[in-house]
Parts: structure tokens; C-alpha cells; sequence
């Protein structure tokens, strides 16, 4: 179950990321910035 919300957490990063970059909008690239710190964060006290 922990890889299954991380896998789809790091989707909806880099979904974010690509729409801020394409759209120009820093509000959905930093939101996929931190969604990829939290993965990561909740990958390492996992």
C-alpha cells in the first residue's frame, strides 16, 4: 500500500511539473517540487 501512494505521489509530481513548465506557472511547479520532497521524505521514515 506505502508503494502504491508513493508511485502515484511521484506521478502527480512530475504531472505538476510538466504542466508549470509548459504553462509557464511557478504555482504547479513548486507544488510538484514539494510533492517530490515529501515522497521522499515519506520513502526514507518508510
Amino acid at each position: 500500500m506505502k508503494n502504491i501512494l508513493l508511485i502515484i505521489l511521484v506521478i502527480i509530481a512530475i504531472a505538476m511539473l510538466i504542466i508549470g513548465i509548459f504553462w509557464k506557472m511557478v504555482a504547479p511547479a513548486l507544488t510538484g517540487i514539494g510533492f517530490i520532497i515529501i515522497s521522499i521524505l515519506f520513502n526514507k521514515k518508510h
